[in-house]
């Protein structure tokens, strides 16, 4: 579990020394719109996310999950130096494309290897461990980024080279360093989306999946906090530590709740994070001194603690063993489609409404989550 965690940490970190720099560089340098910033941003994680319903499927018809996650983190390491050699927007979706491609590869398989080596009554445990280390080098990353930049003047280019470096690392810690382990099921393949196997996938399940697009259609991308915070005059090299301080509350929040949830009801957690969205939604509406921003970003962070290993472990408890592979891969899916509804959504409000407005519809989006859930009886904790 350590080793798969830093293995996501080391990954993250280069992923995020270009994320946490690339808004700018696409308004700045390439003189991209925010809507311009939502369609590749919205694209690129939609991509990520419906790729994993091939990954996924696939890791539960081979039998392994290794492979594909070794093959999808060294896409993603290989095609970082696209971005320093990127000079039009449409280079920067290719980038953006291919590198979520390898995200989406190795993200069901990854996910359901966590569920396979863990034991059930620690896995909320184990999916917040995986997440707290895999958002600990989601702060790092901006956090070298901003180093870089201070050092290097500015240089956007210089600061995308170095990110190749930590993706490479992840790929040979992946390769030394996880055993995949037996399966019951070795020896004997079958055909994840027959009909017959689908149905395996109960309503719960559905329910869990559903929940994960609603969640995801009311949490737009993050590049709309970098965005905002460069509304507050933050000098623009300094404009990522918005991001350090979003995935250190992460961090440290995704663990504590993760055993939480191995102890009450989840609907409640998921009231709570939806609450916590709703609050910086209206927090990052209302004002952009830097200030007030820092607190709507810190609140997005507590969000994001609270949900997304929650989500992964609701998943992993309502469906088959044999099944998680494509059981993650739907889930992704359907959160992928609601990204790019919800990316497209908020740059279209950015441009013609304003910043704040872009803010304000996803608080609405969130009030209607929360009265989604409130009409549904069944419990899924």
């Amino acid at each position: 579990m350590w080793v798969l965690g830093f293995v996501s940490a080391l990954m993250d970190i280069s992923s995020e020394m270009i994320h946490s720099l690339l808004p700018l560089f696409l308004v700045t340098t390439l003189g991209a719109s925010a809507l311009t910033v939502g369609l590749i941003e919205g694209m690129a994680e939609a991509t990520a996310l419906i790729v994993r319903v091939f990954s996924g499927a696939f890791s539960d018809y081979i039998g392994r999950r290794k492979t594909l996650a070794v093959f999808g983190y060294a896409l993603g390491a290989l095609t970082k130096p696209l971005f320093a050699l990127a000079n039009s927007t449409g280079v920067v979706l290719t980038a953006r494309l291919f590198d979520r491609i390898g995200k989406g590869i190795r993200g069901a398989p990854r996910d359901a290897l966590v569920a396979d080596i863990a034991p059930q009554h620690l896995r909320g445990a184990a999916f917040g461990l995986r997440q707290s280390l895999d958002t600990v080098g989601a702060f790092l990353g901006p956090l070298v980024a901003v180093g870089l930049m201070l050092l290097w003047s500015d240089n956007f280019r210089a600061v995308f080279w170095v990110s190749v470096l930590p993706g490479l690392a992840a790929v040979g810690l992946l390769l030394v360093g996880v055993r995949e382990p037996q399966r019951q099921e070795a020896g004997r393949r079958i055909n994840p989306i027959r009909r017959e196997n689908l149905k395996r996938l109960g309503a719960s399940y559905w329910w869990v999946v559903g929940i994960g697009a609603v969640f995801t259609l009311a949490r737009f991308s993050e590049a709309f906090l970098v965005l905002r915070a460069r509304q507050a005059g933050i000098p623009l090299a300094l404009v990522p530590l918005v991001m350090v301080a979003m995935n250190l509350v992460y961090a440290a929040t995704a663990y504590p709740f993760g055993r939480l949830s191995d102890r009450m009801s989840h609907t409640c957690l998921l009231r709570l994070g939806l609450v916590i969205l709703i609050g910086a939604d209206l927090v990052l509406a209302v004002n952009n001194h830097w200030g007030v921003i820092l607190v709507g970003v810190v609140l997005w962070g507590v969000h994001m603690g609270i949900t997304q290993g929650l989500l992964a472990r609701m998943i992993a408890d309502n469906a088959p063993a044999d099944l998680r592979g494509t059981a993650y891969g739907f889930f992704n899916l359907l959160s992928g489609i609601a990204m790019l509804l919800a990316s497209v959504i908020a740059g279209l409000l950015w441009d013609r409404l304003g910043a704040s407005f872009t803010f304000y519809a996803g608080a609405g989006f969130c009030l209607l989550a929360l009265l989604g859930l409130a009409m549904v009886r069944r419990s899924a904790g």
